[in-house]
């Protein structure tokens, strides 16, 4: 590996006096009966925690200090390794599926789809002492089957009491004792009790349920050293607590789990379509699985086992500033074999199962290289010892039983981590600013390098010293991976993709959009500059409403960002900067967010990688802008550098959605924040264990009584739907083909047809109704198929009485998007003459209207001016009043990518109005306007935007289904 030839590393300073003392010290093994010896302190680390795992914490902090001096070595050339090592690439060439490959099993059909099964590691079921089952046979009852047995709560009264209060609102024992109080009062009279006398009745009932019982436990670390003299650091003598619960419990938990039975993977597979295009979702059907697996099954007695993969999260997360920065480190445990949608879903697929210990010193310690080295050894051995309860059942199977009532041999293996940037440098040693998973230079980290691995880094530990490491690897010698200490797992394969903090609050959010700040304050200088950004806050101010967008009436000009808020501005940003930047901005700004939603896509396949690599492609050419107006002086940024690796990644891993951070930065406000502000704030951490125990328990046994059926018939279901749909999103399990009507008639509107078309200024609306009723009737009718105006006394006459209706639902496939754990997505269409007491909102919508073009221009786009539906001789007809819209182009705009489309006029400056059928809505259009050059009046607000300007933008980025349709 190179050297950068303008500056000598550290070791080529050193003087022959330094490397003849270096030589003649080794350091030996502690470990009782070995004689190996090392060159250095971090070779012994490597060495003992390879080949010695009995004490790790004693070996850890009774360590010598490692040398000064450091031993002289000619730096390595720019090459991909050093010593004739062969390291694969960070992505290498698809290997296309090969019919010989020994590993391929049975293939079954999904759907149009053909999967492939792992021969071996095929997840049979077996009973609980091991023996494989026939085919055929049943699953072992349920141990517990009875419908009338609601221990501890014995009552469904109670049950849901407890849930409602304690969970979904969270309320504080004051005021649950004050509402049982209440309730004393209103049952007295009817000879009857409340269902909990107070809080302490109610906590208690919770904890006596032994479903989703899991205790917490501690271990303690302290720095054992050795210590300065004189002005020994307060860190040296602090003891350091480390709260856990038993991954391995956690584990067979998820897998026992009934509702999760039909949303797990039980061996790798590879699927490919009717065209033998590779297809990759979950992460079971990515290359990383199939690896491990064939690695598991050169033992013949693990073959019929199911391979189960723990997927680890940290990040710290802060809940006070003001009050002392308090902070706190949960780690969280899923498993992959989990699907991706339900791992997205608030379902408890996700699992806090620690609290890692933060080493905080006062600033004269702070900067203490032994204090950094103690900080990253803590959080290593943390870890590992955590972990530990599974590494048995990592290289020898035990059964254990599913959520499909059977059981299976299983085998565990630590999976891919979740992390953002400062947690992957931690977790790789790595030095700040150089890649965790390769080997390229921080001043040039786009440029094709070698991948880094844990064999790799184990040779280099031994051969170089650290200083060399440090300058010419980024490798930080002292910090040994808590992988190491298990089987299969190198840390720098199995780091995940973050889309979060790489793609949304990273490069866009903390690079490009500040780059334009800076790019006009350079251009036009800071009076200027600062018309032109008011200009942008209210051209982004002034979009539409749309179903799930945030707004910022106040523009992007705001301190404290939210990862949503960014994902917001990517979707309105665009337009808003066109005409105020070079026209290389704009492109750069297009092919970034076409990579994002690319990569964000729920299914991912080889066909795909073509259109990632030609945006990833057109990105790095265009922004080159930002360094030739002398924005920036460098674009060797760790988070850009991440999207190289993101086609590798997802052939390993499967689709990334599934792995990112925001899984875990959602947790933190179930798991910690809440319970937090729950708390008294005093001692809050033992206060917090308890609430997130009893929360389990309430979600575990709503899962049992689910399970048994006790969950249904007593009238509850919809309003409990209600309340469970803001917390992890509604179940579907069919759709309809076209937005759906509300029941429910808008009051003080139009009741006639005559009314309707005053309100909405639509004259023609019966003339229209007459003629949408003909194509309806007669639908077969040849002049309608060549578009050959019909005579309106050929069409029958339409109703007068009509009920109008504010708004319509569709429901439709989008696994990309927020949506059901079934992949459908709900979204309002509305049309309303006055939105929030403020303004009329008439939305836009795509209506299907030749079938026989491509694309996007298969559907025409029309603005909603009013949902009526009549009665016509027994047939109920919903209909819709629409403005059409015509595309000022069959192709996309070069500059954004985006369609542009304008409304359309009759010959008398009248708008083009008609009536259809709702029927033919495929999904809601959201516009942005064509801003042109001139600058958007101060008083223009988000209700006018429709009104307002000649063109619009289709925004194709306003959610991944309309990426994907426009």
């Amino acid at each position: 590996m190179p050297s950068k030839s303008s500056t000598k590393s550290k070791s080529q300073r050193q003087t022959k006096g330094s490397k003849a003392r270096i030589l003649d010290q080794r350091y030996t093994c502690p470990a009782e009966g070995c004689s190996r010896i090392c060159r250095n302190t971090a070779g012994l680390t490597q060495h003992f925690r390879s080949q010695h795992t009995g004490d790790i914490q004693d070996f850890y902090y009774h360590q010598p200090a490692p040398p000064s001096p450091l031993l002289p070595h000619a730096p390595p050339s720019r090459s991909p390794s050093p010593s004739g090592f062969s390291l694969r690439p960070s992505s290498p060439l698809f290997d296309p599926y090969n019919d010989d490959d020994p590993m391929v099993g049975d293939a079954v059909k999904v759907g149009r789809l053909t999967r492939y099964f792992h021969k071996f590691l095929t997840g049979q079921k077996c009973s609980s002492t091991g023996e494989f089952l026939p085919p055929g046979t049943p699953p072992s009852p349920p141990s517990n089957c009875d419908t009338d047995d609601w221990h501890p709560f014995g009552s469904r009264l109670k049950f849901e009491t407890a849930d409602f209060l304690f969970r979904n609102v969270q309320m504080s024992a004051d005021h649950i004792n004050f509402l049982c109080r209440l309730w004393a009062m209103s049952l007295v009279k009817h000879n009857d009790n409340p269902p909990f006398r107070d809080h302490t009745d109610l906590y208690d009932t919770i904890d006596a349920s032994k479903l989703g019982e899991i205790p917490w436990r501690s271990f303690s670390v302290k720095y054992n050293g050795p210590k300065p003299a004189r002005s020994i650091p307060p860190w040296m003598g602090a003891e350091y607590d480390v709260w856990f619960r038993d991954p391995h419990l956690v584990v067979k938990n998820i897998l026992a789990r009934p509702d999760f039975k039909s949303e797990l993977d039980y061996t790798p597979y590879r699927d490919y379509d009717e065209n033998g295009v590779r297809q990759y979702e979950n992460l079971f059907s990515g290359d990383w699985a199939w690896e491990q697996a064939d690695i598991i099954s050169q033992d013949p007695a693990t073959h019929g086992s199911t391979f189960v993969l723990v997927i680890l999260g940290s990040d710290k997360t802060t809940v006070s500033v003001a009050t002392g920065l308090t902070e706190y480190y949960p780690l969280y445990l899923s498993i992959g074999n989990v699907h991706n949608n339900t791992r997205r879903a608030r379902r408890n697929a996700v699992v806090l199962i620690g609290f890692l210990s933060i080493p905080k010193t006062n600033k004269t310690f702070s900067g203490d290289p032994n204090f950094r080295k103690f900080r990253r050894q803590l959080y290593h051995a943390s870890l590992s010892s955590i972990l530990q309860s599974l590494k048995p059942y990592m290289t020898k199977y035990e059964v254990v039983p599913f959520g499909d009532g059977y059981h299976r041999r299983v085998i565990y293996g630590i999976g891919p981590y979740i992390a953002d940037y400062p947690e992957q440098v931690l977790l790789a040693g790595i030095v700040q600013g150089w890649c965790p998973r390769c080997l390229a230079f921080p001043d040039d980290l786009d440029t094709q390098s070698m991948q880094r691995t844990r064999h790799h880094n184990e040779t280099l530990v031994q051969e170089l010293p650290p200083g060399v490491l440090w300058d010419e690897y980024g490798t930080i010698a002292d910090v040994v991976p808590f992988t190491n200490d298990f089987p299969r797992a190198d840390i720098h394969d199995l780091i995940a993709p973050d889309i979060l903090h790489q793609l949304i609050k990273g490069t866009f959010k903390d690079h490009l959009v500040d780059w334009v700040e800076q790019y006009l304050e350079k251009t036009h200088g800071k009076a200027r500059a600062a018309q032109i950004l008011d200009d942008i806050d209210r051209r982004i101010a002034v979009a539409a409403p749309f179903a799930g967008l945030r707004r910022f009436p106040q523009g992007r000009g705001f301190k404290q960002w939210t990862g949503d808020d960014s994902k917001a501005l990517m979707k309105v940003y665009l337009p808003a900067i066109e005409n105020h930047v070079p026209p290389d901005v704009v492109r750069a700004f297009r092919a970034f967010l076409e990579f994002c939603y690319y990569v964000r896509r729920n299914v991912i396949t080889e066909k795909d990688f073509d259109d990632m690599d030609n945006a990833l492609a057109r990105f790095h050419r265009y922004r080159k802008v930002f360094v030739d107006s002398g924005v920036s002086m460098t674009l060797s940024l760790p988070r850009q550098h991440s999207l190289v690796h993101y086609k590798y990644l997802i052939r390993r891993f499967g689709a990334p959605n599934g792995l990112c951070s925001s899984i875990t930065e959602s947790k933190h406000i179930e798991a910690v924040k809440d319970p937090w502000r729950r708390s008294s704030r005093f001692n809050a951490l033992g206060q917090m264990l308890t609430t997130n125990s009893r929360l389990d328990k309430l979600a575990a046994c709503r899962v049992d009584f689910d399970a048994r059926g006790m969950l249904h018939g007593d009238g509850l279901e919809k309003e409990l739907a209600l309340l469970e749909e803001g917390i992890r999103g509604a179940y579907y399990h069919s759709f309809p083909c076209s937005p759906s009507f509300l029941t429910t008639s808008a009051r003080k509107r139009a009741r006639t047809l005559p009314d309707l078309a005053q309100e909405i200024g639509a004259p023609t609306i019966i003339e229209e109704t007459r003629r949408f009723l003909f194509s309806a009737l007669r639908a077969h009718d040849p002049r309608l198929k060549y578009n050959i105006h019909i005579p309106i006394e050929e069409c029958p006459r339409a109703p007068m009485k009509i009920t109008v209706v504010n708004s319509a639902v569709s429901t439709f496939r989008a696994p990309s998007d927020n949506c059901g754990t079934g992949g459908l997505k709900r979204e309002r269409i509305r049309s309303t003459p006055s939105w929030r007491n403020e303004a009329p909102r008439q939305d836009c919508a795509f209506l299907l209207t030749n079938e026989s073009l491509p694309g996007t221009l298969s559907m025409d786009v029309a603005r909603i001016l009013a949902f009526f539906k009549f009665n016509l001789q027994g047939t109920v007809y919903e209909c819709a009043v629409v403005h059409w819209y015509e595309y000022y182009s069959n192709e996309r705009d070069d500059l954004t990518g985006m369609y542009i489309v304008q409304p359309m006029y009759r010959r008398d400056g009248t708008r083009h109005t008609a009536v259809v059928d709702v029927d033919t809505m495929v999904r809601g259009c959201h516009l942005l306007p064509v801003f042109g050059k001139d600058p958007v009046p101060e008083d223009m607000t988000c209700h006018q935007s429709y009104d307002s300007f000649d063109g619009y933008y289709i925004n194709r980025f306003i959610d991944h289904h309309a990426f994907e349709l426009a």
